[in-house]
């Protein structure tokens, strides 16, 4: 089956999702007036330096400080190549940590004041400000150019030891006095014509950069990187994606431009949708991305998974559900863990979860079927491009991972916390209001004089007050001669109450 791009453009926002095999894989969402900002380059002015963290705060003009390490002011090849082939160094170390032995103290590299040309390597996730490097990397279909390092790198993922040494021969030959290069897995097979106009183009942008930020003052933005659809299409676009459908006549030709530009010889498909009903209904996409932003999801055989974001990782519990089996238990079991891996792989893609991952599998006495199940979960994580990093299957059925995180998960970019539970999921339940009242009743009554209680709470509560509550009122009645009165107030929260003693 064909693999898509189906972009859908308002005024408002833009959605692209990537269609593989007939299902959405990864879905890019941006919003005119939160425009993504990774990629995009800074005259920033340190606002604070932490010795303690090795670390310091840039003002960049957000409205929060970005966040920048020693490891990314120090020159450091690693941090390019993580950066651009999406990888953690190793588990327990994220990418968000800065090394652990840097050459230079944080306090001898950067000064209160000083003003430093920055790139944002991650969007501002939750709480935190955008993470920025000092190392700028510009990221061409090809190639990667970073201007401020001698050094030429080739992408991992190209595994033939003969078209690396000749990809590196290519570029080395070819690239400017003292800047590198990363050499981009797309570039495989790639002939020196593409690598040549790629690096062009790269050093042409690199120059217009330089003249823009001796004139620049602190904070301000000197390079904006391509909006969401040319990324997409530069990044994403290759001889696997069939055809491009997109609802927007000026995209449609901001796209055939781009493309005939920078990819002249690529073969595809690109058609303008003029259909009345709205493109990612057509393709049913709206359902799978409702989908997407439930906790709880349901494999084909009957078993489920359940999906937890926190702040610091996402946990992931996998559970047998109304699949019985059909043999034995364990059989039961390894099928349900089998299913969970293709599901879990999906999700963390469409998603876009990253961070650190706890995947609790059911149990597995064999160790065997452990290393059926952890072999499968490698095999389809293969097809993400962000990078993970697994352990084993521990004793206790946990598989600990963590993926590549730049922007957001979808989750956090389409919702926000439940503005009645404040975001914890759960709310006091009614009886614990009733009794947690009635202790602050006996604290009120005990030494203001008064006939009369006025309570007010909400309805709900109201109700159990009447019913199977009543008892408890009645003993604090009795006990401090008083006579309570419960008023229901449908605007209030479960858990507020008000006390009124006349």
């Amino acid at each position: 089956m064909a693999n898509e791009l189906v972009i859908n453009t308002a005024s408002h926002e833009t959605r692209i999702a990537l269609i593989e095999n007939g299902t959405i894989a990864e879905l890019y969402i941006e919003r005119s007036r939160v425009k993504g900002i990774v990629g995009n380059i800074y005259m920033g002015k340190v606002v604070r330096v932490l010795p303690g963290m090795q670390a310091a705060f840039v003002d960049i003009g957000l409205e929060k400080a970005a966040f920048l390490y020693v490891a990314d002011v120090f020159d450091a090849i690693e941090e390019y190549e993580s950066f651009m082939e999406g990888g953690d160094k190793k588990l327990g170390q994220q990418s968000d940590e800065p090394s652990l032995h840097p050459m230079h103290p944080i306090e001898e590299l950067l000064q209160e004041g000083q003003e430093i040309v920055v790139q944002v390597s991650k969007e501002p996730l939750g709480t935190k400000g955008a993470r920025i490097t000092a190392h700028i990397s510009l990221p061409g279909r090809h190639l990667v150019y970073m201007p401020t390092v001698d050094h030429v790198g080739v992408s991992r993922r190209i595994e033939d030891e003969t078209e690396r040494e000749r990809l590196k021969e290519v570029v080395e030959r070819l690239r400017p006095q003292g800047g590198g290069f990363i050499v981009r897995t797309v570039s495989e097979g790639k002939s020196e014509e593409d690598l040549t106009a790629d690096m062009l183009y790269l050093t042409q942008i690199w120059g217009e950069i330089a003249k823009r930020k001796e004139t620049a003052s602190a904070p301000s933005l000197i390079h904006s990187d391509l909006d969401v659809t040319q990324k997409v299409v530069r990044d994403i676009l290759t001889e696997s994606v069939d055809r491009i459908m997109v609802d927007s006549k000026p995209e449609y030709d901001k796209i055939v431009q781009f493309i005939t530009t920078f990819m002249p010889k690529m073969k595809y498909s690109i058609e303008l949708y003029d259909e009345e009903e709205p493109i990612f209904d057509h393709f049913g996409l709206e359902v799978e991305i409702s989908r997407a932003l439930g906790r709880k999801v349901w494999l084909k055989s009957g078993g489920y998974i359940i999906i937890e974001q926190t702040e610091a990782l996402t946990a992931i519990d996998v559970n047998t559900g109304r699949f019985v089996g059909k043999h034995n238990l364990e059989d039961t079991i390894l099928k349900t863990n089998l299913e969970a891996v293709k599901e879990i792989a999906y999700q963390l893609r469409l998603r876009n979860i990253g961070g650190i991952i706890i995947i609790d599998f059911i149990d597995m006495e064999k160790e065997v079927n452990r290393e059926k199940v952890f072999t499968a979960l490698e095999e389809a994580l293969k097809a993400d491009k962000s990078k993970t990093n697994i352990l084993k299957i521990s004793e206790l059925g946990l598989v600990e991972m963590t993926r590549k995180r730049v922007r957001e998960s979808i989750g956090r970019m389409l919702c926000e916390p439940c503005p009645y539970c404040e975001g914890r999921g759960y709310v006091k339940s009614k009886t614990t209001v009733c009794h947690e009242l009635f202790r602050e009743l006996r604290r009120e009554m005990l030494d203001v004089h008064g006939a009369k209680v006025m309570l007010t709470v909400h309805p709900q509560v109201a109700d159990l007050l009447y019913d199977e509550e009543r008892r408890g009122l009645e003993e604090l009645e009795k006990r401090f001669k008083k006579r309570i009165i419960v008023r229901a107030k449908p605007g209030f929260h479960q858990e507020q109450f008000e006390i009124a003693i006349s």
